[in-house]
Parts: C-alpha cells; sequence; structure tokens
C-alpha cells in the first residue's frame, strides 16, 4: 500500500533527532531573552542620561534668561521690606511711609480697587481724608494742628507741593511725613488705596476750617453725596470753554464748570481715577483757556454720576470782586467775618478758603 511523501518523512524521524530540535528551540528563546533584558538594561540607562543632559539644559537657560531675585528688585525700588513687613494687613491698609516708586499709570490703577465684600477683616474706623493741594509752604498749620488734635483715628492727611519743596514740620505734627511725591499741575487722588477712607477733601494751603473735627467729620461722614460744585456757565468762561471736537463722546448739553475744591466720597473717587476715556478727552482737547481742574470733574459726574453729586462744595471762596482770581484776605479776617460768611448761605459750608497776599 502506498504511502505518502510526509507520512515517510515521520517515520524517518527518530526519538533522538526530535530531543535535537526541542534544545534548538529552547536555546533560540534564551537567545531571544539575553537580548530583551540587555536591551532593557541600555534603554535605562540612557533615558536616565538624556533626563540628566535636559535637566542641566534647563537649568542653564533659567539661569541665564530668569527673572532677576526679588533682593535685587527690592534694592534698585529702594524697599524697605527687609526692615517692616510689607505683606501684612497693617501695612496694606495704613503704610507708614507714602514714598513710593509706582508711575502715576500704576499709581491710579492701584486706587481704582475696590473690595466687594461689605465686611471687613479687621476693625475699620471711617475716615476722611484731607488732601492739601499747596505750592509750597502752609502758613496755617498750627490751626489745622490744634483743628486735628485728639481725632488720630479719623483722618489721614495728605500733601501735593510742586516738586522740589519738602515739607517741614515736628514729628509730633499730624502732617509729619504726609507728603506724597507729585509732579507739577497733577492732581491725584491716590488717598483711594487705603480701605478705610470715606471721603476725601481737597484743599489748598488758604483754606481753614469753619467748626471743630466733630461737626466736620459727622456732617462729612453721615453725607449720602459727594459736595462737588457742577452748574452749566452759559459765559465765555464756561460753554465758551467747550471744544466741538469731543463730540460725540463730550456734548456742549453735557459741558459743566464747578470749583477744584471738593469733597467726595470713596465711591465716587474710584470712579473718577478708573476712567481713563473721558479724562484722555480731555487731556486732548481741554487746552487754555480750558481748565481741566474746573471742568472734567464736573461735567463726568453730571454724565454719569449725578444723583450721587449735591453739585455743590462746602468750601467757601470769595469771587465777589471778579476777575480770575478770588478775593484776598490779611490781618483784617476775624471770627466775626467767618461767622457773617456761614450765616449769609443757605448751604452748610465747612471750609472757607482764604486767599493769602
Amino acid at each position: 500500500m502506498a504511502r505518502n511523501r510526509g507520512e515517510r518523512d515521520d517515520l524517518d524521524k527518530s526519538p533522538g533527532s526530535i530531543t535535537k530540535d526541542s534544545s534548538v528551540g529552547l536555546l533560540r528563546i534564551l537567545i531571544v531573552l539575553i537580548f530583551f533584558v540587555v536591551g532593557v538594561v541600555i534603554g535605562l540607562t540612557s533615558s536616565s542620561h538624556i533626563n540628566q543632559y535636559f535637566t542641566v539644559q534647563t537649568d542653564q537657560f533659567y539661569e541665564n534668561y530668569a527673572l532677576p531675585p526679588m533682593t535685587a528688585i527690592a534694592s534698585r525700588r529702594n524697599c524697605t521690606c527687609e526692615k517692616e513687613d510689607c505683606l501684612s494687613m497693617d501695612s496694606y491698609l495704613r503704610p507708614n511711609n507714602l514714598t513710593h516708586s509706582m508711575s502715576d499709570k500704576e499709581l491710579f490703577w492701584r486706587a481704582s480697587m475696590m473690595p466687594k465684600k461689605e465686611d471687613y477683616p479687621y476693625s475699620r474706623v471711617p475716615k476722611v481724608a484731607f488732601m492739601f493741594l499747596t505750592r509750597g509752604p502752609l502758613p496755617l498749620v498750627p490751626l489745622w494742628e490744634r483743628f486735628f488734635e485728639g481725632h488720630e483715628e479719623q483722618f489721614s492727611i495728605y500733601v501735593h507741593a510742586l516738586p522740589g519743596y519738602e515739607l517741614n514740620v515736628s514729628t509730633s505734627s499730624p502732617f509729619y511725613r504726609r507728603q506724597i511725591p507729585s509732579k507739577m499741575a497733577e492732581m491725584e487722588i491716590d488717598s483711594t488705596i487705603m480701605f478705610s477712607l470715606h471721603f476725601t477733601a481737597l484743599l489748598s494751603e488758604s483754606c481753614i476750617p469753619v467748626y471743630n473735627f466733630p461737626t466736620v467729620y459727622k456732617y462729612l461722614i453721615e453725607s449720602t453725596q459727594s459736595f462737588v460744585e457742577s452748574y452749566d456757565d452759559p459765559s465765555r468762561y464756561g460753554r465758551g470753554r467747550y471744544s466741538r471736537r469731543m463730540r460725540p463722546d463730550i456734548r456742549l448739553v453735557d459741558w459743566r464748570k464747578g470749583s477744584q475744591w471738593f469733597e467726595v466720597n470713596r465711591t465716587l473717587a474710584i470712579m473718577i481715577v478708573s476712567d481713563t476715556k473721558y479724562y484722555t478727552i480731555f487731556r486732548k482737547y481741554c487746552r487754555p483757556s480750558c481748565y481741566p481742574d474746573e471742568h472734567y470733574i464736573p461735567t463726568f459726574l453730571n454724565m454719569f454720576y449725578g444723583s450721587f453729586n449735591a453739585n455743590r462744595t462746602v468750601t467757601w471762596v470769595d469771587w465777589s470782586l471778579g476777575g480770575p482770581h478770588p478775593a484776598t484776605y490779611g490781618e483784617e479776617v476775624c471770627s466775626e467775618c467767618v461767622g457773617a460768611v456761614t450765616r449769609s448761605h443757605v448751604y452748610r459750608i465747612e471750609i472757607l478758603r482764604l486767599e493769602i497776599p
């Protein structure tokens, strides 16, 4: 009976040949395993070297391009954080030194911030900020020192003077170290950076208080409105200063005039320093004989926050003689004169601005 070729090959295989083939197969598997293990070892070794290489390169990159250390920045800005904790709540709310290295843009940005939470994480006493905008010395400092005496927790003082002038007062004076760096013809309401301030009163070196501190404090703190004079003046000193180039953002019907001596609460002060659009328009088009300090804030408040403003100031200035400047006073000023001024006005007067020759 015939058999096929495959069957004959199977019959030709002996037990010895089968054992030999099995040994060869095991040897091949062992070789593959050895190569696999060697490959894994080489891979792990190479990976560690690569990681070490890139780690070194990354470190070198950051060493070459990293920002300067904070100590270097602090030294450049003359920061005193080594002597006091600049990140503490107390230094944030009540800075001891008003000297800073912020630009005007940075200062206005910081002043525009306002907490949204109504409750405060500390004991808050509302303060009134008295900001003196002066050309030089403050001749009425002794009077103001008597006015402030005994009420240190209820007020803050700021002095803006012309560049180059340094206020010289005794260390016991409430005006000591209260001068803020300022530039010519710039008026910055940066007192809003202190969250305890509730009202800001802008004064000159010629201003005097009419009443004692508790009376003035109570009147301002309890007021629901700010006191910025804002009225429509149809003369060339009012509407005549309007520029048509301000249209359509600011129209003639929006144009207002008022005294630069005002008293604003903190909410309204933040709205003013947060404005960039209309302030920019005034900087471009309100040129002599247009004076921004007489028109910008009155116009801005009239356009957007009229209900928050009393449209009058509580600072009295004597314009009875006419002309571009108010009347000046000397030794003839007396308590009877001050009383006559306050009695002759329907609205409350808290501050008198008596121009000194």
